[in-house]
């Protein structure tokens, strides 16, 4: 596999962290590491992550941030890490495993198509496959799914899923640049950015060299940090990055 080097944001996970699996992930995958970003925990998540790293220094790294900044800057401070250290490939994957480290090399094996930049999970609850979802936030998420793909004026299933692997192409390493603007909804600004950089400079072509992973195995973990109370927001952040891209599209088109 390319030198890989994944990001995990972490944010008062000291009780749902599995150290064994990530250290099994960079002893049984070479080229692959971690960027461990403790995002201002409170509680002993960065003691763990310490920890953790001394089993793999040279594959395990731990960003810490002082400060809580949110899961979308804890993420782009990673990838530029990643960025750093000669990453390859790099991407961003919930600290809660929900999809298992096992799947990142299928990730990687579909990027080794030249035509693709961006491979990313998709939660499809199919027939033999094991995705278990709580029915509520699966329903909620399958609303949300429909205003991302309608924002973005893409056929995307699932932005949220939080397993996403790249190449580091000028297009990608342009999207973490400055910090992201939607707080809950960071996954949807990335891709839109994306899009932008593909009507602005014609680097990218986001439908052609993106693609969705339907995922064989994604658990629902307990303790996420969205709630039902944070959809009123969600929602108003769909709507601003819909008017966002529908005036770069009408600039583009005045060209």
């Amino acid at each position: 596999m390319q030198k890989t080097w994944l990001v995990v944001p972490c944010y008062n996970e000291a009780d749902r962290l599995e150290p064994d699996a990530f250290v099994t992930a960079v002893t049984s995958t070479p080229g692959l590491g971690f960027v461990l970003v403790n995002d201002g925990s409170r509680d002993a998540t960065l003691d763990v992550l310490e920890k953790l790293r001394a089993r793999a220094p040279e594959q395990l790294v731990v960003e810490n941030l002082e400060k809580n900044s949110g899961k979308a800057e804890a993420v782009r401070r990673g990838v530029l890490r990643a960025f750093d250290l000669g990453a390859e490939l790099t991407g961003y994957w919930d600290a809660d495993l929900a999809t298992p480290l096992r799947f990142i090399p299928d990730f990687a094996k579909l990027l080794e198509r030249e035509e693709l930049v961006m491979a990313f999970g998709s939660r499809v609850q199919m027939l033999g496959r094991r995705v278990q979802r709580n029915p509520m936030r699966h329903y909620i998420g399958r609303g949300f799914a429909t205003l991302a793909a309608l924002s973005l004026g893409v056929p995307v299933y699932d932005t949220q899923c939080g397993a996403k692997l790249f190449k580091t192409t000028p297009a990608l390493r342009s999207a973490f640049e400055k910090p992201f603007t939607l707080r809950w909804s960071f996954d949807v600004e990335f891709l839109g950015r994306l899009i932008e950089r593909q009507l602005e400079v014609g680097d990218i072509d986001v439908e052609r060299q993106c693609a969705e992973f339907p995922l064989e195995e994604w658990i629902d973990a307990p303790g996420s940090k969205l709630t039902t109370a944070h959809f009123p927001r969600i929602a108003y952040e769909m709507a601003s990055m819909f008017v966002r891209l529908r005036s770069v599209r009408a600039m583009k088109a005045l060209r």
